[in-house]
């Protein structure tokens, strides 16, 4: 493989080339000498006992955030309804051995109800991730990671078929590949490099705020820690962690804890030393794909409504369409389309 390649032009190779140029890719960056994407294989070692209590909790939480069907009469005749349907194929990408990213995704998916959902993980660390699938009722994985893998859930090869959504966190190249295929296929949120907003009262223990940005350093030399310290000026305080907009907020005493219910931009937030973010990353239920980078001022983490769309189905009686002819026809006017003002009356 020519070592003069980017992201766009691994993706185009993927559209043009299909598995070759999968496989490809993938023994290039991963090693081996495949001919076409490989199918993972269940290996030894998983916590089956904690995978499952961890996938409960996300299964219960998750459960509890479906959105209602609506109907509203808005005036006499004209009857919306807004209805909530699941995203019929997901692709799922797991960084290798994030075992807790397969439930994180994988188990909202299946909640939302869609029809089909695959899997690609790099090979090292591809068994583990397998086994927990398999536990999961997820049978479609691939251990193909990487740009060649978005790039495949995108557009489809000959083995792995094209997605409607591609969700799940991953590094640099793998978060590029994600936003240059939203053009052409949804993605959930662009989660990059891991970070945290350490947010503590004057006195607090300083070993808390060290393990705390310890744990998230362990995402990667490219992840971001902070420290906003509260002192006398609470407010102060809030508009930095504001300006932060972090992925995770950590809140370490009575002061910083009051900020709970004030706090907007946070991919998640954590109160108090009993709540370290380390326990929303695997056991509490709460999903850890969350906005990175800044995202979170205008996103939020992914949840069931992820995995959902939602269609507004429209009826009209014959007296109701006479009442809203006025309204069609002065827009259509006001707007020059004509045959839109004519069908207001038929």
């Amino acid at each position: 493989m020519s070592r003069d390649f980017t992201v766009q032009s691994i993706i185009d190779d993927v559209r043009s080339r299909g598995d070759v140029a999968v496989a490809d890719w993938s023994n290039y960056f991963d090693g081996g000498s495949e001919s076409a994407p490989r199918p993972a294989v269940a290996g030894p070692g998983l916590p089956e006992a904690e995978v499952l209590r961890a996938a409960d909790a996300v299964r219960r939480w998750h459960a509890a955030q479906r959105p209602s069907d609506l109907t509203l009469e808005v005036n006499p005749g004209v009857i919306l309804e807004r209805r909530w349907t699941a995203i019929r194929s997901v692709g799922i990408y797991v960084p290798k051995n994030l075992v807790s990213s397969l439930i994180m995704c994988g188990v909202p998916a299946q909640v939302a109800g869609a029809e089909r959902i695959i899997v690609c993980t790099p090979p090292s660390g591809a068994a583990l991730v397998k086994a927990a699938a398999t536990l999961l009722g997820i049978d479609e994985v691939w251990a193909v990671g990487g740009v060649q893998a978005i790039a495949a859930m995108a557009y489809g090869t000959e083995s792995i078929g094209k997605v409607d959504i591609i969700v799940g966190p991953g590094g640099g190249p793998v978060n590029e590949a994600k936003i240059t295929v939203s053009r052409d296929v949804a993605i959930d949120l662009p989660a990059g490099p891991s970070d945290i907003v350490v947010v503590a009262d004057d006195g607090v223990e300083e070993w808390i705020i060290e393990e705390e940005l310890a744990a998230q350093m362990e995402h990667g030399p490219d992840s971001l820690g902070h420290v906003v310290r509260v002192g006398s000026d609470l407010e102060a305080a809030l508009r930095a962690v504001e300006a932060h907009a972090g992925e995770h907020v950590f809140l370490l005493g009575e002061q910083a804890e009051s900020l709970a219910g004030r706090i907007r931009n946070a991919g998640a937030v954590f109160v108090g030393r009993f709540s370290p973010v380390p326990a929303g990353d695997f056991a509490t239920g709460g999903n850890h794909v969350l906005p990175t980078g800044g995202w979170s001022t205008t996103t939020g983490g992914l949840g069931l409504e992820t995995f959902l769309k939602a269609t507004t189905v429209q009826r009209i009686s014959e007296s109701g369409l006479a009442n809203l002819a006025p309204i069609i026809e002065a827009f259509a006017k006001l707007e020059g389309l004509p045959h839109h003002g004519k069908t207001a009356r038929r």
